[in-house]
């Protein structure tokens, strides 16, 4: 769709930065920007959309919760509010290593929107405008301003683009195609053209969400109740844990049957996903349940998750059951669901199509490789959810502030961060559906777990001039504690008293037959730190405020001292790669002995080191030997 105007004004504010779009990725992007004191302006099509929650009413989850913890860890917001907002909070994969436990907490919908308004409201150096940006302006190569629907042009030194799933956004449902935006909310229409006149291929995507339920139409009696931990950690470095120590709402397990599979296949000639009216391609690890019935025939039954959107509105989520089958066969396979068979839908299941790029087009800073000052991040950028938007959002505001101060952009690598991983993974491969974070991307995910990302980034965030002085001397002085603490307790003695085999035989472990350390007792998997406390004669006093989060790292490193020592190692090697720079001015024409295909990967993406060369599809490891040799040669 073309954008036409009659009238062209000129702004008479001047603005540093401009974010288009606020939901999860523009909030992050703005805050960012606004903090390091750059006079920023978000652009929004609708301020009461501000950090929508559109579809899950969840912060956090299997590997999302990482993500949420490097954002806080790196001076954003998403975890502070979420630790305002949440009405239940769960610590997932506890059965399992560290490396996969992840937060996940159950947001009032309404409250958390409310609360990140009044966040970038009180902002300084930050104004909203609620219009829709039609125009990326550009000279030489350069972003010089966007245009917007009335026709006013906001000249500008860098422009972010979060645009989420507005653009072109078309809801669809049965034989219903709506042109808007996700709740009904209006789409942005004109911008696409725009950015394909300025040379960005875009890519269309698709994604769905469940219906919204009516808890009173619920019986929850024929349902497994789903409580909230008994303990909340927060997400924020930054919260006191006493504060969050509230009451949950409770969310219910449900499941399809077979008479729901059956009336999903009997109409799957009416579903859009199957007919051909959705072009768009959706997200592979979020299916809808059409898709789960037919990919999945096998399996009897599917989870569905009875979610509260928040304390003060009766709607519901059906978690599991996203689709986008016309509202009578809505209404006839929720209705087989157990708990479900008078639901009454507030808002109808729908899928929603829209415009993105091919992410491989930006640098790993999140610019543009070919427009100088054009940064963006979120689903726009081709991924899924709201944390991965956010930690993009994050670092394209962090980059985009950098550039203007003449500083070097911030990259994490995969080594460093899942935001590494997240952004590394979108900017080097082909994907040609939603990307979604997963703890199995994470090569080193033992070493970059939920629990210690303050002490891996936190030192970056206060380079950045994101964290505060007191916060990064608190970070110290955990750090320095941690440090002494475990090395005091791999030489504390543990001998063969009474005392000392009474609490083994408590908790079922092997009485002792010599001494030992304090450290191999911790290593033994039905012991812990704070269960051998009480044998720990020299065990210190920690300050109250840090002590649980000391203790936990302290067991955490003991208990996996050898396969974080080998990750480290891996790391090591890894480094090396992502170290060996390649010059901007390489002609890969003239590296003799490149595979054609490796000319034309390393001529189209321009990777930056060694490492992210060896990572693009099509680009051998002869290919990166050969580009060794040329690199020491030349």
């Amino acid at each position: 769709m073309k954008y036409l105007v009659n009238s062209v004004w000129e702004s008479k504010d001047n603005y540093d930065i401009a974010v288009v779009g606020a939901g999860h990725a523009g909030c992050e992007a703005a805050l960012a920007a606004a903090r390091l004191g750059f006079k920023t302006i978000v652009f929004t099509v609708s301020i009461d959309s501000i950090a929508l929650m559109p579809c899950n009413p969840n912060i956090g989850g299997s590997s999302k919760g990482h993500l949420v913890r490097e954002i806080d860890a790196l001076g954003g917001e998403m975890g502070k509010v979420i630790d305002k907002t949440f009405i239940q909070s769960k610590m997932l994969n506890k059965s399992k290593g560290p490396a996969v436990h992840s937060l996940r907490a159950q947001a009032d919908k309404a409250n958390y929107s409310k609360t990140m308004r009044q966040v970038l409201e009180s902002q300084k150096n930050l104004e909203i405008k609620q219009t829709e940006v039609v125009n990326i302006l550009t000279e030489d190569n350069k972003v010089t301003g966007v245009q917007i629907l009335s026709g006013g042009i906001y000249y500008v030194k860098a422009v972010i683009l979060c645009t989420g799933t507005y653009l072109r956004a078309k809801c669809i449902y049965g034989e219903i195609a709506n042109n808007t935006g996700p709740n009904g909310l209006q789409a942005a229409n004109y911008l696409t053209e725009s950015l394909k006149n300025i040379g960005i291929r875009m890519y269309r995507f698709k994604t769905g969400t469940p219906a919204r339920i009516d808890k009173r139409s619920v019986d929850f009696s024929k349902m497994e109740e789903q409580f909230g931990d008994e303990y909340i950690v927060p997400f924020s470095f930054t919260t006191n844990p006493d504060d969050v120590q509230v009451d949950q709402v409770s969310c219910w397990l449900t499941y399809t049957n077979e008479k729901t599979h059956n009336i999903i296949r009997a109409n799957l000639d009416r579903s859009p996903l199957f007919s051909g009216v959705i072009e768009g391609t959706g997200p592979r690890y979020c299916p809808s349940i059409e898709d789960k019935v037919v990919k999945f025939a096998d399996k009897e039954r599917h989870q569905v998750f009875i979610e509260p959107e928040g304390i003060e509105t009766n709607e519901m989520y059906i978690g599991g059951m996203s689709s986008s089958l016309p509202e009578d066969v809505q209404y006839e396979m929720y209705r087989t669901v157990p708990g479900l068979e008078n639901v009454k839908i507030v808002r109808n299941a729908y899928a929603i199509e829209y415009d993105c790029i091919d992410a491989r087009q930006l640098k790993p800073s999140l610019e543009f490789r070919n427009i100088e000052g054009l940064f963006s991040g979120g689903q726009f950028n081709g991924s899924s959810g709201y944390e991965e938007a956010a930690a993009q959002g994050l670092i394209a505001g962090i980059n985009a502030s950098r550039k203007l101060q003449g500083k070097e952009s911030i990259v994490l690598d995969r080594s460093q961060a899942y935001i590494g991983v997240l952004i590394d993974d979108l900017v080097t491969k082909e994907s040609h559906e939603p990307y979604r974070m997963m703890t199995s991307r994470a090569e080193y995910r033992l070493l970059l777990r939920q629990d210690n990302a303050d002490q891996r980034l936190t030192e970056i965030g206060y380079e950045i001039g994101l964290i505060s002085e007191e916060r990064y001397k608190r970070l110290l002085l955990k750090k320095k504690i941690i440090k002494e603490e475990i090395e005091r307790v791999l030489h504390v003695n543990i001998g063969t008293n009474e005392k000392v085999q009474a609490l083994l035989k408590k908790y079922k472990s092997t009485p002792l037959s010599s001494g030992t350390t304090l450290a191999e007792l911790i290593r033994r998997p039905e012991l812990s730190y704070k269960i051998l406390e009480s044998i720990d004669e020299g065990k210190r006093s920690f300050p109250e405020e840090i002590r649980e989060e000391i203790e936990e790292q302290v067991n955490i490193f003991i208990k996996y001292e050898g396969y974080i020592k080998r990750q480290e190692k891996q790391v090591e090697q890894f480094k090396k790669l992502e170290k060996r720079k390649i010059p901007d001015d390489i002609d890969y024409d003239d590296v003799k002995s490149l595979r054609l295909e490796a000319v034309q990967k390393l001529k189209e993406y321009r990777p930056v080191s060694i490492g992210q060369a060896s990572r693009i599809s099509g680009v051998s490891p002869a290919d990166i030997s050969v580009l060794l040799v040329y690199l020491v040669g030349r």
